[in-house]
């Protein structure tokens, strides 16, 4: 099952509660760490580039001619990884979950990755964007000027990703079997659906 959820959208609340219902292992942490170890370089430098291309990051490092190694040295003059290296690496992790044990994966693009395979489910948690903000105010309880910024940089970096990489919109309803407008449920409710919608499509246990 791949989630994709923008900001505000309770994404990171209800994945890994939808996959503790279906007893599925949930996909997210873990896929930056293995990215990481695939392309030699830190588990941070993946998880900037998780989804979006944070190019203050890559010209500092680019700018020192060094790339740190997985444990911590410096190798002079190596070849940084650009976002196309992360993105391919990226899609071949969440090849290999869905033919193997599958699971649920948070993010990553991995409903464009994944829409050709007729044993997933591909959801999109939604809503509108002032309800998102408030939501994620109301959970974070930091000030709403800050969140918004936060979301808007984040919101448009996803976006732009999936549009560069995958020439399309990743609000388009179209992409997903189930869209799911979390601002006007309650998330316990939220998760019920998505779980009827994954054993409707024969996925977990029960």
């Amino acid at each position: 099952m791949t989630i994709s959820a923008p900001y505000g959208a309770a994404g990171a609340e209800i994945a890994p509660a939808v996959a503790e219902r279906l007893r599925l292992p949930f996909h997210d942490r873990a896929i930056p760490a293995q990215v990481a170890g695939r392309l030699g370089v830190p588990v941070a430098e993946a998880e900037a580039n998780d989804e979006t291309v944070v190019r203050g990051l890559w010209r500092l490092v680019a700018s020192l001619g060094t790339m740190p190694d997985p444990v911590g040295g410096v190798v002079p003059g190596a070849p940084l990884p650009d976002a196309r290296a992360y993105r391919e690496q990226t899609e071949r992790i969440l090849t290999e979950i869905a033919t193997g044990d599958g699971g649920v994966v948070l993010g990553r693009a991995a409903a464009m990755v994944l829409r050709g395979r007729a044993d997933a489910l591909h959801v999109r948690l939604d809503g509108p964007r002032d309800r998102r903000l408030a939501a994620a105010v109301a959970r974070s309880g930091r000030p709403r000027d800050e969140v918004a910024r936060e979301m808007a940089a984040v919101d448009r970096g996803r976006e732009a990703y999936v549009r560069h990489f995958y020439r399309c919109d990743p609000a388009a309803a179209g992409n997903y079997h189930l869209v799911v407008d979390t601002t006007a449920l309650p998330l316990e409710t939220c998760v019920e659906l998505v779980v009827a919608a994954a054993r409707g499509r024969g996925l977990g246990g029960r």
